[in-house]
């Protein structure tokens, strides 16, 4: 059972105090040098805090609530899901607060107060900031809305203090991130920059780098415009195709959040639901490399198999459609597309598909794929989940053999984990949405989109292989050379060009659901912008020939899907609570209710013109 954590923070305000050279003096230190070193420290604690309470937010709102409601995956690990989980319960989230926004104001003032011509070598560096806290402003907008932004963080430079900060709706937050991330960008061009150099955890202080990631962060903002104002989101693609600065367009390029070599993320399990079956079924009718780091293989190799066939116990079976018995009745090979495809298995996702008789092979695993030898007892599992490792590298993994066989293991492989934020895939993609919708910028759909498939590909199968991927270089249960390197995870040669040169990714018909197809598997490493993508897009689409969306019954009876976060009721003992009231009633919010019909129908402000779940683009 899942509980509920609650953590409080208290209030931060960052004091400034001054000191004169002859202080600094009696400690043998340099006042300028020291004042340097202390932006370059605050500004590696500002990069760290943009990804934070992880374990919350992939345990709760990730795998609760958005890769079910976007049908990644079931809510449940085994069961299935049951007519409750479009129902809201504890949530993780994310803040730019009290110590990230705070930081980034401290930052930013301190070089400005700067005696006059001594700041200029830092303006890059105060620019990095905004980018820094934009990013993770963007991920809380997009499930609550109007934030505490313009007015944030100010108590320590406004007298008296700022303490009763007003909520920015969301056209106000979308176009003062834009303002700001074109100043930005302006800032990070300036020539005879300070280098912070490792300080700099993403870049190593490659502040072109920051420049192109302010307009991944423009793009991003203009996918949420795109059905608010088409006109003023086109207008920033153009302005990012032609920018100066150039746009991410290199696996160099990516936003990967390392945050030190001891960071494996969280401890804690955090429980993914098993693989929807449409996106299972979509990625292995295109041989999708992706499919093998998204998802995890199931647990019947061909020794497993064996161990079944000997002990007269039946196969999944969408295992043994492809398995091959010689005339002893024993394992003598995989038909179909082989290894490693043939273990992979998504599970219908609609509550009343729990209770066909014939679903059994998904939802009762337990008592179906159970083996014994002696004393020892295994259970198997057949389908797959998502993978864990893109959340976290702190855990041993141990490869499913015959009950009483070998026991293989990853022990003690714990790499740092590698978190995406941003990546040139994602920049290639929405060029390729927002050129189909009418952009004037100069490459083609079909090339944006190509280029944005190649590096969503390489960019996985990177990760996988820093993340200490179990398969990735073999599957060492195979015994056989030859078979154990098919079996392995690791991106082939050719496998790419094969997979562009399916049907699925030509851009001639349906281009504009094929883009968002691709958005939608390229985010499954970014859940946030998965459900954006999902909400914005209207896919998958119902009865689409390509990716189609499942409806979700209970009782015969069609469950409605929220499309925001549960907002809290405003209590009138806080000092805040005007301005949370405000908010609310502004955005014709309901408080304090998870009922889903509420949460569907009382949407973002973004979100207000976007097609309904299934309905297509628009």
């Amino acid at each position: 059972m899942k509980h509920i954590y609650k953590i409080l923070f208290s209030a931060v305000l960052v004091l400034t105090i001054g000191c004169d050279e002859e202080d600094f003096a009696d400690l043998n230190s340099n006042p300028e040098a020291v004042a340097v070193a202390d932006l370059r420290f605050s500004t590696a604690q500002a990069i760290q805090d943009m990804y934070s309470n992880d374990y919350t937010v992939w345990f709760y709102s990730n795998f609760d609530y958005i890769f079910p409601w976007s049908q990644l995956t079931t809510a449940s690990v085994t069961g299935g899901n049951s007519e409750a989980f479009v129902e809201m319960g504890p949530a993780g989230g994310q803040s730019i607060y009290p110590s990230l926004y705070a930081n980034a104001r401290d930052i930013r003032a301190r070089i400005e107060a700067l005696p006059e011509g001594e700041g200029e070598e830092y303006r890059a560096m105060s620019a990095m900031t905004f980018p820094i806290v934009i990013h993770p402003a963007i991920t809380i907008t997009d499930t609550e809305g109007s934030m505490v932004y313009t007015e944030g963080a100010l108590a320590p430079y406004t007298s008296p203090p700022l303490i009763t900060p007003k909520y920015d709706n969301q056209e106000t937050l979308f176009n003062t991130w834009l303002s700001e991330l074109d100043a930005a960008i302006v800032e990070l061009s300036a020539p005879n920059q300070f280098n912070i150099g490792s300080q700099d955890i993403i870049y190593n202080g490659d502040y072109q780098k920051w420049a192109k990631f302010c307009n991944l962060l423009k793009l991003k903002i203009a996918a949420r415009l795109i059905n608010k104002d088409r006109a003023k989101a086109l207008s920033i693609a153009e302005e990012v195709a032609s920018s100066s600065v150039g746009y991410m367009n290199a696996l160099d390029d990516d936003f990967i959040y390392r945050r030190d070599i001891n960071y494996r993320g969280t401890g804690n399990g955090q429980q993914p639901g098993i693989a929807g079956k449409n996106i299972v079924d979509f990625m292995l009718a295109n041989q999708d490399p992706r499919l093998r780091v998204i998802y995890t293989k199931n647990h019947f190799n061909a020794e497993v198999v064996q161990a079944f066939l000997e002990a007269d116990k039946e196969l999944p079976p969408y295992v043994e459609q492809y398995v091959t018995v010689d005339g002893e009745g024993n394992f003598a090979g995989w038909s179909g597309p082989g290894e490693p495809w043939v273990r992979y298995a998504g599970a219908p996702l609609s509550p009343d598909e729990t209770f066909d008789t014939d679903n059994t092979v998904y939802f009762n695993q337990g008592e179906l794929y159970r083996l014994s030898a002696g004393d020892v007892q295994k259970q198997y599992t057949a389908t797959s989940s998502y993978t864990e490792r893109i959340t976290r590298t702190g855990f041993n993994f141990t490869y499913p053999t015959k009950p009483g066989g070998r026991v293989l293991e990853i022990i003690d492989n714990f790499p740092p984990l590698e978190v995406i934020l941003g990546s040139s895939a994602e920049t290639n993609l929405y060029l390729a949405e927002f050129k189909l919708l009418g952009a004037n910028i100069p490459g083609t759909a079909q090339d944006y989109f190509n280029q944005g498939v190649r590096l969503s590909v390489e960019r996985l199968d990177r990760l996988a292989k820093n993340s200490g991927l179990p398969y990735y270089e073999e599957d060492p249960v195979y015994t056989d050379e030859t078979m154990a390197a098919m079996a392995s995870t690791k991106l082939k040669a050719g496998e790419i060009e094969a997979l562009l040169a399916q049907p699925a990714y030509d851009l001639s018909t349906d281009g504009l659901e094929k883009v968002y197809i691709q958005q939608y598997i390229n985010h499954a490493g970014t859940p946030n912008d998965v459900w954006t993508t999902v909400r914005r897009s209207g896919i998958p689409k119902i009865n689409s020939m390509h990716l189609p969306r499942e409806i979700f019954t209970s009782s015969g009876r069609e469950l409605t899907v929220p499309r925001r976060f549960v907002a809290g009721t405003p209590t009138e003992d806080n000092k805040n609570f005007p301005n949370q009231i405000q908010a609310v009633e502004e955005q014709g919010f309901s408080t304090g209710t998870n009922d889903p019909v509420i949460l569907n129908t009382e949407r973002l402000w973004f979100d207000e013109e976007n097609p309904d779940y299934g309905a297509g683009p628009k």
